[in-house]
């Protein structure tokens, strides 16, 4: 998986899923496919929605609302650059995740299980 180390609190320094907030006149897709290309350099061809959070709580910032996106890609062809609000961008092991920001650890989790029944 692809994760981003936070820049900024809240969670400076934290592991995160790459993502940020929607621009007024951005459909989810787009503002998902914007978000990871300035987090991270990477573009990518297709995008699956999986699921949306929005528990009170989750970000101490305020009420915020996630939708989730999950991208197939062959991490060896891709060479991710951190930008914008992220530190650094690594690939890392879906299945022993670092301590992670926000709820992400919930989020992968549940990516997790649905990749195992979605997409084999």
């Amino acid at each position: 998986m692809l994760l981003v180390r936070r820049k900024n609190e809240p969670f400076a320094g934290k592991w995160a899923l790459p993502g940020g907030f929607i621009d007024m006149d951005e459909t989810l897709e787009e503002s998902a496919r914007r978000e990871l290309r300035e987090e991270t350099g990477i573009e990518v061809s297709k995008l699956w929605q999986v699921a949306a959070y929005g528990d009170p709580g989750r970000d101490p910032r305020g009420r915020t609302i996630s939708v989730v996106y999950l991208a197939r890609v062959k991490a060896a062809d891709l060479r991710p650059i951190a930008g914008d609000d992220a530190a650094e961008v690594a690939w890392l092991p879906l299945a022993n995740p670092p301590e992670l920001a926000f709820d992400h650890k919930q989020i992968l989790e549940f990516a997790r299980k649905h990749l195992k029944e979605c997409h084999g």
